[in-house]
């Protein structure tokens, strides 16, 4: 089996050959401090906002929201990109804030976007060129696109699959949040009632590469959660993050119809009128 959709991935090869090229855009999306010590050179940092979130930016309600369109379109131009320009994503985490741009790029129409397999650890672990010094590229301008909605899953959404089986729902987050144990500072702990667990970070290798696996293994964790490629999929975390990036794996396998739950447990545990469980 291979993937479905390869051209969301890039690999360091080609990468190093074409990051010069005009209208490609590398972008490192781990913390500041991190770019500071070291990257890929020619890479550009992300300087604000991590996420690509903003507190309360859905109209009428609380919480953390992919941001809206007009400091989207300032962050891209700032970071050098335009509507024609390839973005390349990469990250220290396993690809978690990667994919998390990747959908954010995707979410507001500019689907010239890839993620570079294996991320930092592998460009460092192959001991290809990097540097300390910050890349300031000239500023763009950047237009987003109407919000592709069809990717996106709010609490209204979600509320009207809870607990059937029309819609699978993929809690990518951590056993401890999934059984309770672990509140991570939310009102109520639990987990979506009808949702099947598989912790986003069982998608990468655990070598020095941290590739993505193949697809057949992947294929396997998802056959494994009782995640059927021939239903509609939901994905919640905390945050919206690792529901990104499972959203990510699900699109590289050719899952049709995947939408992100942005607000996850941030909304959903904090809203004492949805529906929470512990039952197995």
């Amino acid at each position: 089996m291979e993937y479905a959709r390869p051209e969301l991935l890039v690999e360091p090869d080609w990468l190093q050959e074409h990051i010069g090229d005009a209208n490609v855009r590398v972008i490192d999306c781990a913390t500041v401090e991190a770019y500071r010590r070291a990257h890929i050179d020619g890479a550009v940092h992300n300087p604000k906002h991590y996420y690509i979130k903003e507190e309360g930016s859905r109209e009428g309600g609380a919480g953390m929201f992919v941001m809206p369109p007009d400091g989207f379109n300032d962050l891209m131009g700032s970071l050098g990109i335009d509507n024609d320009t390839l973005v390349v994503t990469y990250d220290d985490n396993n690809g978690l804030v990667a994919t998390r741009l990747w959908w954010v790029l995707n979410y507001y129409g500019h689907t010239n976007v890839k993620v570079l397999n294996g991320g930092w650890h592998r460009w460092i672990s192959d001991g290809r060129p990097v540097t300390f010094h910050g890349a300031r590229p000239e500023a763009k301008t950047y237009k987003a696109a109407p919000a592709d909605t069809s990717i996106l899953a709010t609490k209204e959404t979600l509320s009207a699959e809870t607990g059937g089986e029309n819609c699978h729902i993929l809690d990518a987050r951590t056993d401890g949040e999934w059984d309770g144990s672990n509140s991570r500072g939310n009102s109520r702990v639990g987990r979506v009632p009808g949702s099947r667990h598989l912790e986003w970070v069982r998608f990468v290798s655990r070598d020095d590469d941290r590739k993505f696996l193949p697809a057949d293994d992947l294929q396997a964790l998802l056959d494994g959660a009782g995640i059927d490629r021939s239903k509609p999929v939901i994905t919640y975390c905390q945050g919206g993050i690792r529901a990104a990036h499972a959203a990510f794996v699900l699109t590289l396998l050719g899952y049709e119809d995947v939408r992100v739950y942005d607000g996850s447990m941030h909304e959903w545990a904090n809203d004492d009128a949805t529906a929470l469980t512990l039952d197995s």
